[in-house]
């Protein structure tokens, strides 16, 4: 696996700060004059990925990590399950690409020799919100995806007091956020020693699921067998269906989860928490794996990890 650019990466490092915008705004507060200044705002932009020069889907997303999150949209559309089937991504120009800037809002992967490339059939209609991941699916069939991973035979746990310490270590992450207001967040955690080993924000919360799992294919740890995946918001269908293509075994949000998420989880056999606020939380399923007993010492260095 690697990663490619036709530029260097002293070029793509300045694209990667494309994450914010400035622009101005009007506030306006009831009994007091309008003040206009200068407001920072996450960016949105489109990715098309491409698949052997071949497109495949367009998703809103926020620039940075792409080749992340394209190795995890194939994770979550059961393209690959293994860090060993995605060989390469290359920024490329747009449409035709001749001569055109290369804009880096284009992704071309090649899957490794003998993966079968996704049929556009039963994957998707070209787009792909912000807001949502499912859309553009071509039929309700192709909407639940069968996993290789058996994530009800996992048998780890997490001690309750440490599982609750994850939504203010995702919090404290998140600088975008802090400049925006504007954007989600997922960390995966290791349940045993409490260890944050990555952690991504996107403009949409899909995305930012999609770039941790493509850390793990890239850093070749499918499955994600033993982990937690912390979202910043609330635990949708979708998100539960990534979890369960990666192999992750227990998902927690700060929010609620939907009826058909809770549904998926317990079909699956993974553990769904929602609200986990403070020192409470509930457990839709799989309750097993959250213990009462005290949590070990955190790991020495579980600090954000960026091989």
């Amino acid at each position: 696996m690697e990663w490619r650019s036709p530029r260097d990466k002293r070029s793509y490092s300045g694209v990667m700060g494309r994450i914010t915008a400035r622009r101005p705004v009007t506030r306006l507060t009831l009994g007091e004059p309008p003040n206009t200044r200068v407001d920072t705002l996450a960016v949105e932009e489109p990715l098309e990925i491409r698949i052997a020069g071949r497109p495949l889907t367009v998703t809103m997303r926020t620039p940075g990590h792409d080749v992340e999150l394209a190795a995890g949209f194939l994770v979550s559309e059961a393209v690959i399950s293994r860090g060993d089937q995605f060989r390469t991504a290359i920024h490329c120009g747009g449409p035709g690409a001749g001569g055109e800037e290369n804009t880096y809002n284009v992704l071309d992967v090649a899957l490794a020799a003998g993966v079968a490339p996704p049929s556009t059939d039963i994957a998707r209609a070209f787009y792909t919100t912000s807001s949502c991941g499912m859309c553009g699916k071509a039929s309700i069939e192709a909407v639940e995806t069968v996993s290789v991973y058996d994530v009800a035979s996992d048998a780890a746990t997490v001690a309750a007091e440490r599982l609750v310490t994850f939504p203010d270590r995702l919090r404290a992450e998140q600088a975008v956020f802090d400049k925006t207001g504007g954007l989600h967040a997922a960390a995966l955690f290791d349940a045993a020693t409490g260890e944050l080993l990555v952690s991504r924000e996107d403009v949409g919360r899909h995305n930012a699921v999609d770039k941790v799992i493509g850390w793990a294919v890239l850093h070749d740890r499918l499955p994600l067998r033993g982990t937690v995946l912390q979202v910043s918001g609330r635990a949708s269908f979708e998100l539960v269906q990534k979890a369960t293509m990666a192999g992750v075994p227990m998902l927690a949000a700060v929010s609620a989860p939907s009826s058909l998420a809770v549904e998926l989880a317990q079909s699956a056999g993974l553990t769904l928490v929602g609200f986990l606020r403070g020192t409470s939380m509930n457990i839709y399923t799989r309750a097993d794996r959250i213990t009462q007993e005290p949590a070990h010492a955190l790991a020495k260095d579980d600090r954000y990890v960026t091989r």
